[in-house]
């Protein structure tokens, strides 16, 4: 952050110095007073508009800087505010705190937005139809292009500015234990461990859940391109307490179906295409009914789900727009090794 950062009293020959230094990056500077206070951004373009006023290389920085700035204020809603910057064609960021001194500067290249959620990912499963592949490698471990499954997940929580992250692992837990201990993607990943298998998302209720806010539970081997982000502003908008990832599901019969009423033929539709949409095993859910969740007993997403549905309780679906590949089987894995050889830039998120 502090090469961003100059004092208004700097020359602008320092400040030209300090813009050099970000040459291939952004090249902006934040500027501010003797408290730390933000009083406004540099630019290349700013200094050469200041030269043509008249202003010297020995004056300073206050005499170029451009005061009408855009910056986010800690505690806000920064999720909503930094996409309508990033739309804007925002790249670098401040955040202030009350004072506005400036807490951080967050590049919109790297991470695209800061969603107020934690996320647990399931990793707790054998991968039996993976094997020989899992008998010596928890399947989300296993490489898919220059990284683990996981990583590519992980990677995906970070560029939403998703930190808090907790692993639930069983099946080899030595071994994701041993990954999670130096940081993924800048992100300091918790492991909890099961001493029994409780379902697909039972192992939430070992994990600490604030009483408040949301969280993203996903299955860890999954190689998406979902955005987290729209996810988010779905599920909020809808105030729901669950809102799960779908991704469409077709079917083709390649027979004539027949239409009936009793014993009678009504109408034939020939080889007709049906379209469904699949439980994605990605949620956002309310931690609320997160705690809600039995310690110790097997519970499974289907089970939470239906029984929310159940109790009135708001359950939506966010339909991927994108990739979406469950690595549950050698072809499916065989997939998304090629899917990572042909296109080098995948996951795209957002």
């Amino acid at each position: 952050m502090e090469r961003h950062i100059i004092s208004d009293k700097a020359t602008i020959i320092e400040a030209l110095e300090k813009l050099n230094l970000l040459s291939g990056g952004r090249m902006t500077l934040v500027v501010t007073d003797d408290n730390g206070c933000m009083c406004g951004t540099l630019t290349d373009g700013d200094v050469r508009r200041a030269f043509l006023r008249g202003v010297a290389l020995c004056d300073s920085v206050a005499d170029a800087m451009n005061r009408n700035y855009s910056a986010l204020h800690r505690g806000s809603e920064i999720a909503a505010s930094l996409r309508d910057m990033r739309i804007r064609g925002l790249r670098l960021v401040p955040v202030l705190d009350a004072y506005n001194r400036v807490v951080s500067i967050i590049d919109t290249h790297v991470t695209r937005t800061i969603l107020p959620v934690r996320a647990i990912l399931m990793a707790g499963g054998k991968g039996e139809r993976l094997r020989p592949l899992t008998l010596t490698t928890p399947k989300p471990l296993l490489q898919v292009g220059d990284r683990a499954i996981i990583d590519h997940n992980i990677e995906a929580l970070a560029s939403v500015g998703i930190s808090d992250v907790t692993v639930t692992v069983n099946y080899l837990a030595e071994q994701l234990e041993e990954h999670f201990s130096t940081p993924v993607s800048g992100v300091d990943v918790k492991c909890v461990r099961e001493t029994v298998p409780l379902g697909t998302i039972g192992s939430v209720s070992l994990c600490d859940i604030p009483e408040s806010g949301d969280t993203v539970v996903m299955n860890s081997d999954l190689l998406t391109s979902i955005s987290f982000e729209d996810m988010y502003f779905h599920h909020r908008s809808e105030k729901a307490d669950i809102t799960i990832a779908a991704t469409p599901y077709n079917i083709s019969v390649p027979y004539a179906i027949l239409a009936t009423d009793g014993s009678r033929v009504k109408s034939l539709e020939e080889k007709p295409s049906y379209s469904f949409y699949a439980n994605a095993g990605i949620y956002m859910i309310s931690n609320s009914l997160l705690r809600s969740i039995p310690a110790d007993t097997r519970t499974d997403a289907t089970d939470l789900i239906e029984s929310a549905i159940a109790s009135g309780l708001k359950v939506t679906y966010f339909p991927i727009n994108g990739t979406w590949i469950d690595i549950g089987s050698p072809a499916d894995y065989a997939h998304a090794q090629e899917l990572m050889r042909q296109v080098t830039d995948f996951p795209s998120h957002s």
